[in-house]
């Protein structure tokens, strides 16, 4: 049974999962985003994430895209928004 999750919170959870033994830094430095962005979307301060930073992380942990939501954690995620527009309907 999976848990339905935000996708921003998914996004995290996989980025935590593939850095292995990266710290923050390391991973900023292989993927040529800067610090100060990485450290925004994973700490909630910025909530979403572009595809191109996306992309360069993923160059940086050595995958492509498909193998970063090709996982679990994005069987079951809302936006952060819809639960929003459901409940105007």
């Amino acid at each position: 049974m999976h848990v339905t999750m935000h996708l921003s919170n998914a996004i995290r959870q996989r980025i935590i999962e593939l850095m292995k033994d990266m710290n923050f830094a390391d991973l900023s430095k292989v993927s040529d985003v800067r610090y100060t962005t990485l450290i925004s979307f994973m700490n909630g301060k910025n909530k979403t994430i572009t595809l191109n930073i996306l992309y360069n992380l993923c160059t940086g942990l050595k995958i492509n895209l498909y193998d970063f939501f090709n996982c679990y954690l994005f069987d079951n995620i809302i936006d952060e928004h819809e639960k929003n527009l459901k409940v105007k309907q």
